[in-house]
């Protein structure tokens, strides 16, 4: 899995702008149910937001991202504010919905 070049997470954050978050991060931090329903997510979708309810310090949302995305094998397309954007190709080529630039 390659990473993806600026203008990819650009591009990405920009189709991510009118989603309303998959999963929310509450005081539990990641747990097992958790990154199940974010995996099920990046396959229905491809493209989703989590939103950190409780972790409000940069470093530690830092961590849970990069925790978050080697759990599911998806690439961080950004960070705002307390939500983060990830994205994962789904497998199946009949079910790509978004093309890269």
């Amino acid at each position: 899995m390659e990473a993806l070049k600026g203008s990819q997470k650009k591009y990405l954050r920009g189709l991510a702008h009118g989603l309303n978050p998959a999963a929310f991060v509450g005081h539990k931090g990641l747990t097992d149910t958790l990154t199940a329903e974010i995996d099920q997510a990046l396959e229905a979708s491809e493209l989703i937001k989590v939103k950190f309810n409780e972790f409000k310090e940069k470093e530690q949302k830092k961590e849970l991202i990069e925790r978050i995305a080697l759990a599911t094998g998806s690439h961080v397309a950004g960070m705002i504010g307390h939500v983060a954007i990830f994205y994962r190709r789904n497998k199946n080529p009949e079910k790509q919905v978004i093309t890269l630039p």
